[in-house]
């Protein structure tokens, strides 16, 4: 068992006691937010760090999807 800590930057997203480390380049979804593994660092027997470079959201995806549902005055 690892104790696997996925960070972006320097702030840590989500840390877990997994039993197989993700590797490098594999998909992976955090808090709802798509992503992929950058890097893999063990820092010692039990402990690894792991990079993640998430997705970026688009905050207006539902106002470019149907403008005819805006509101009549």
């Amino acid at each position: 068992m690892f104790a696997v800590h996925f960070l972006e930057n320097k702030n840590v997203l989500l840390t877990q006691l997994l039993r197989t480390v993700p590797e490098e380049g594999e998909a992976i979804k955090i808090k709802g937010l798509k992503g992929t593994v950058a890097k893999v660092t063990n820092v010692d027997e039990k402990n690894v760090h792991v990079q993640v470079v998430l997705e970026k959201v688009n905050k207006n995806k539902q106002a470019a999807l149907d403008p005819s549902k805006k509101k009549k005055r």
